[in-house]
């Protein structure tokens, strides 16, 4: 999938939309109701009610870019449905995008060599 950077922010809204809203409609949402401005950069990432469909949206410098994923089988594993928002690892995210279980995905931790070989 075509994505922004490993850097960006990733934020997850909770409860599922309308998903009959476009760019202009979630973008609103994410102002009016996630407190969030959808102009900086930050990944969104909605859930249909069915939680087997997800909508991506973020602005990229240009213009707002809009992804939808539908599963053919299966859903998607979101979290537990209440107000806000969520923030997700680049990897979790990737794992959550994939249909896999993204609560699954831990960062190893780096730690430096104790001597150089």
């Amino acid at each position: 999938m075509m994505f922004p950077s490993n850097r960006v922010r990733v934020l997850v809204a909770t409860r599922p939309v309308d998903f009959r809203k476009g760019h202009d409609g979630l973008a609103a949402l994410v102002s009016s109701v996630l407190r969030e401005d959808p102009f900086t950069g930050t990944v969104f990432v909605f859930r249909s009610r069915r939680a087997d469909r997800l909508k991506i949206l973020y602005w990229d410098g240009t213009g707002l870019v809009m992804a939808y994923k539908r599963l053919e089988g299966g859903s998607f594993t979101w979290p537990a449905i209440k107000d806000g928002l969520m923030a997700l690892k680049h990897a979790q995210f990737e794992a959550l995008f994939s249909g896999l279980d993204w609560r699954r995905v831990k960062a190893l931790e780096a730690r430096p060599p104790a001597a150089p070989e």
